[in-house]
């Protein structure tokens, strides 16, 4: 595990962004503690260290260009309210922000779903070719449908069904609508810098507050911890042969 094995490895893999490899030098660096840790098997991390600055200079990596707004409950409430006073309009908007909050999901994974993809008797809903930053296709994902951050994603599932009669899309809208419409809803009620990505953080946020564990977090919004180690350590194999 030498340094420039390491920096190989870093700039050998390719369709990752400078924040996806920094989170794998950590991944690295927290198998290599664990390992000296628990099986006393003595791996410097200062390689690690190394390797990571060596490539930060080559701006292989580097933080992501993450942003922390959240919507106040009360920002929330307006939109919901407002999307759901119009009835001119012709999507169901306030019921597309309370799904988005409750499960996560990214705007165009929300417009995807199918009614095929959900289980009835699980209550969950199956994403296919959820975006992930190595494999563009075959990523399906299998997500629980929670009532934890405020508004009960199986009860919003039940309303669209009605809407719906249970055929085709969940939300038969094109993913570009509901962003249109998600601003000129905020444009009208004056709410400045929100935009529909950041439903998806604040849903995080609030398994987060109640009490979800990392782990529980990442099935939902699909970290990928397990796949990501998994998938370093073929990787790390590979530079190593």
């Amino acid at each position: 595990m030498t340094r420039e094995r390491l920096i190989e490895f870093g700039r050998a893999t390719e369709g990752a962004g400078p924040a996806t490899l920094a989170i794998d030098f950590s991944f690295i660096r927290t198998i290599l503690l664990h390992a000296a840790a628990l099986h006393g098997i003595s791996v410097s991390v200062e390689n690690v260290q190394l390797a990571r600055a060596a490539l930060k200079h080559l701006d292989l990596v580097g933080k992501s260009n993450e942003r922390d707004r959240r919507p106040t409950q009360d920002e929330l409430d307006r939109l919901i309210g407002y999307a759901e006073s119009h009835p001119q309009q012709f999507l169901p908007l306030g019921r597309i922000i309370r799904f988005a909050v409750a499960t996560a999901m990214r705007q165009a994974e929300i417009c995807r779903i199918e009614w095929s993809d959900v289980d009835m008797s699980k209550r969950t809903v199956t994403i296919r070719d959820r975006k992930d930053p190595r494999r563009k296709e075959g990523n399906h994902q299998v997500v629980p449908l929670l009532n934890s951050t405020g508004y009960d994603a199986w009860q919003i599932l039940l309303e669209q069904r009605i809407l719906t009669r249970g055929l085709g899309r969940v939300f038969p809208y094109h993913s570009k609508s509901v962003g249109a419409a998600f601003r000129r809803s905020c444009n009208a009620l004056d709410i400045d810098d929100l935009c529909f990505h950041d439903l998806r953080h604040e849903g995080t946020s609030r398994l987060f507050e109640a009490g979800f564990s990392i782990e529980q977090v990442a099935i939902v919004k699909n970290c990928r911890w397990a796949e990501n180690v998994t998938s370093m350590a073929m990787r790390l194999s590979t530079v190593a042969k």
